[in-house]
């Protein structure tokens, strides 16, 4: 078995897919291939996967993923049909221009934000993306936050509640939540107002109640559980498009994630998107009509 290997836990009924991070002494740490967690397991525990989609969680895991890509497009349409024009896609036909709210994504898994960022751009939210360690997170904060000054941060990565430990309500119980609380700390001196910076923050059973406390918008996880990798995604995307005007639908935007109730959670928030006038592309159009 080596490192970059996919492995199985066979204690846990091969119930998630990982990939080993590293090897110390017999014990191997393993980050999920679809799911936010990190964790570690004896190497005599493990079972190399030649086959990804013959398990039936990891199938599951990518059927849910596309449905919750497929209901983020549907929920584009739906908006550029309310506005009055036929598609987003066409924008020459827009009377006016669109400004979603902007996205800073730091991720501690850089397999993860590459898939987060293809999301970001198959739905044109304008996003950065970092890979950086989640211990190294709040420093990193500290240095792009003004250069970029984004609407939305997604702080995220890998998490898991330490074996042994029974006191959930302790951050030294988790393996990387206290990151995650400096993160959002950093974040939240950098912006106070919850309205002008959505903080979205958390991985696989994260300490859902200390990220709020500490000033996230949204968070995870509310039962302690396992999250998908685009669920921050998912949040993220709402809130970059829904009008500054309008509140996030947190109902609406938590029963839709991959998650759910347990996974996600969060408090009232306005939303981070924007029109203008005029669209340059649609005055040039009838420009170039006027003059043929």
């Amino acid at each position: 078995m080596n490192q970059g290997d996919l492995v199985i836990r066979k204690s846990y009924g091969g119930d998630v897919l990982f990939r080993v991070a590293a090897f110390a002494a017999d014990q191997a740490v393993l980050r999920g291939m679809d799911y936010r967690l990190l964790a570690d397991s004896p190497v005599h525990d493990l079972q190399t996967v030649r086959n990804p989609d013959e398990l039936g969680g990891t199938r599951q895991a990518r059927i849910h993923a596309n449905e919750s890509l497929r209901r983020m497009s549907e929920e584009r349409k739906r908006q550029t049909g309310h506005m009055g024009f036929p598609s987003a896609l066409d924008d020459r036909r827009q009377p006016f221009f669109e400004l979603p709210g902007k996205v800073l994504h730091l991720d501690g898994d850089a397999n993860y934000l590459k898939k987060s960022m293809q999301v970001y751009n198959q739905l044109n939210v304008p996003a950065e993306g970092v890979h950086c360690h989640e211990s190294q997170m709040p420093q990193v904060l500290l240095r792009l936050l003004p250069q970029y000054h984004p609407d939305i941060v997604v702080i995220t990565g890998h998490d898991g509640v330490l074996k042994q430990r029974k006191d959930l309500q302790q951050l030294s119980s988790y393996k990387n939540s206290l990151n995650f609380v400096q993160s959002v700390n950093v974040a939240r001196d950098y912006e106070r107002n919850r309205d002008s910076l959505v903080i979205v923050a958390g991985a696989c059973q994260s300490h859902f109640e200390a990220l709020l406390e500490a000033g996230a918008n949204f968070a995870s996880s509310p039962g302690r559980i396992m999250i998908h990798a685009l669920d921050p995604v998912y949040v993220a995307v709402r809130a970059s498009f829904t009008p500054f005007r309008d509140t996030i639908n947190i109902t609406d935007v938590i029963a839709h994630t991959i998650s759910g109730r347990q996974g996600v959670g969060g408090i009232e928030t306005m939303g981070r998107y924007r029109i203008g006038v005029p669209n340059l592309k649609a005055v040039d159009s009838e420009q170039n009509v006027n003059i043929v």
